[in-house]
């Protein structure tokens, strides 16, 4: 009877954490060795009103090898309706976060990781800049082992998307855009096979974001595009024109709320910006790469 009580207990205290996380939050950032959740509304320019709070160094599940190579942490994206957040960390890795519990789900050794996502099947590709076989972009298996599965050769790996309606993963390198088609992903030998690539109109990729289905961004050292997919054309993303080292840029258009972050300090801010509504959200203890939208 304790033990059914402790589970019931446990399993309610779960539910309550996931619905008040999921009522107060909209944004996840992460740098240094931390990944916060924001609640922007109640944030004002000096204070950051954080919700959710994860730190490399309790992290539960990660060995102590792990710990030391996953600072700095560059991208935290939200999977799974937000229940999981894939992060990376140019340190040197890659992990998939529990919500709820915290606790590490995945992890994974690779190099210089600067994104990942979340493919069908549980695999999850991750783009990496350095590594000793050259820059790529691999795959593993969440439910599996940190074993790699696969590695394309891609020059400066900066970002990976999944497109739902398309079932392809787009890749951003240093200067172009790829588009890749898993193939037998519920096999022991996943691959990622290249069907098109595209020239980027400015080198240095830094982020890549989905609009919608339709539409991607893609945010460079000098510029920011938007990419129409159906007619394979990038134009100048017009929000941010002019604008340079964007390290990460979520767009709405139905909202056209446009939240990003931009390097100010080598590579890394302490601010996350947004338009409409205009707001400057300030988080002064970590080195902030990337900021997400949660949707």
């Amino acid at each position: 009877m304790k033990n059914n009580f402790k589970i019931a207990f446990a399993l309610f205290t779960a539910l309550l954490i996931t619905v008040t996380i999921g009522a107060q939050t909209d944004l996840v950032a992460c740098g240094g060795d931390k990944v916060v959740m924001i609640d922007s509304r109640k944030s004002t320019p000096g204070k950051a009103h954080i919700t959710w709070t994860w730190k490399v160094g309790d992290a539960v599940g990660l060995p102590e090898e792990y710990r030391k190579i996953m600072v700095p942490l560059d991208e935290c994206k939200p999977v799974q309706g937000g229940k999981q957040f894939l992060v990376t960390s140019s340190g040197g890795g890659v992990a998939l976060i529990d919500v709820a519990s915290k606790k590490i789900l995945f992890y994974a050794h690779s190099p210089m990781a600067h994104s990942a996502e979340m493919l069908p099947g549980g695999k999850i590709a991750v783009a990496l800049s350095t590594h000793a076989m050259g820059n790529s972009v691999e795959l593993y298996d969440s439910k599996k082992s940190a074993q790699r599965l696969f590695r394309d050769s891609l020059y400066s790996g900066h970002g990976v998307i999944w497109n739902e309606k398309l079932q392809r993963l787009f890749a951003l390198g240093f200067d172009e855009l790829r588009l890749y088609r898993l193939v037998d992903g519920k096999s022991t030998k996943p691959v990622l096979q290249l069907e098109k690539s595209w020239k980027l109109p400015d080198e240095g990729g830094h982020d890549l974001s989905a609009v919608d289905d339709n539409e991607v961004i893609v945010s460079t050292h000098h510029n920011v595009f938007n990419f129409d997919i159906k007619k394979e054309q990038f134009n100048v993303f017009e929000p941010l024109a002019g604008k340079h080292d964007i390290k990460a840029a979520n767009y709405d258009k139905v909202t056209q709320r446009l939240v990003y972050t931009q390097a100010e300090q080598s590579w890394w801010t302490f601010n996350i910006y947004s338009i409409n509504p205009s707001q400057i959200i300030n988080i002064p203890d970590i080195k902030l790469y990337k900021a997400r939208v949660l949707k």
